[in-house]
């Protein structure tokens, strides 16, 4: 059976630097995968190719047997891809309905006037910021201004939700809170590719995780095996197993 979403030969060079080495892998509908690696690994780059922020040098990218490379982002979201990225990137000068109503535009099946809204606000309570949704978003915390983020992410029900460090900058109940709202992402149904240094959120959400080093795959598998692969823990985790 064809995998919902595929990654074949995937590179990007920036000048001299070659940042991702002809990457394959694919991803099963419902399936939750950790891409994991050190910085300076390529992880983010992957997600940037795959939601359009770059173009691809080489190889191919399909989501549902739909080439995605070479689409420019707007188009990509509109084939079902929505993500966050490691620093917030809110419209301060809108309300918190508001910036989710600006994903609702560019979805797949974008919607609008009072559909719009209670998709806007469905969205918002399934994060868990439900009646917040006319405050002004600098006068949010910091985990809630990251539920903003993910709320405009899930309100265009896409098919694949990339998660660039989300969980990054939480305390440890930010973290505990967060870790379970990803959870019960997953426990929906939803397909994620999440980039993480927080190895606890790793275990707990990605039965399966991917390992990069130097732009290059250096492991795909379960999660446990992988965290106690040689060459990750060489790379990645400091030289000790067991972590």
């Amino acid at each position: 059976m064809r995998a919902m979403f595929e990654i074949r030969g995937l590179s990007k060079r920036f000048g001299g630097l070659q940042a991702v080495k002809a990457v394959d892998f694919d991803l099963a509908e419902g399936e939750v995968v950790g891409l994991l690696g050190p910085n300076g690994s390529g992880k983010t780059t992957v997600m940037n190719l795959i939601s359009g922020v770059f173009p691809a040098n080489g190889g191919s990218i399909r989501l549902g047997g739909r080439r995605l490379d070479g689409l420019p982002a707007h188009r990509i979201a509109k084939e079902g891809v929505s993500r966050t990225f490691q620093l917030v990137r809110l419209a301060p000068s809108l309300s918190v309905r508001q910036n989710v109503l600006l994903s609702l535009s560019f979805g797949a099946r974008p919607v609008s006037g009072r559909e719009a809204e209670r998709r806007a606000d469905e969205a918002l309570s399934r994060v868990g910021l439900e009646g917040v949704g006319d405050a002004r978003v600098p006068d949010l915390n910091y985990i809630d201004q990251k539920r903003v983020e993910l709320a405009r992410a899930v309100a265009t029900r896409p098919r694949l939700l990339l998660l660039d460090e989300w969980l990054a900058g939480l305390n440890p109940t930010e973290l505990r809170a967060a870790i379970a709202l990803v959870g019960s992402l997953r426990d929906d149904g939803a397909t994620i590719l999440l980039v993480e240094h927080i190895m606890e959120a790793v275990r707990a959400l990605c039965p399966r995780s991917i390992v990069m080093r130097a732009g290059e795959k250096i492991a795909d598998g379960p999660t446990a095996e992988v965290l106690n692969d040689r060459r990750v823990v060489e790379a990645y985790l400091g030289g000790a197993a067991h972590v």
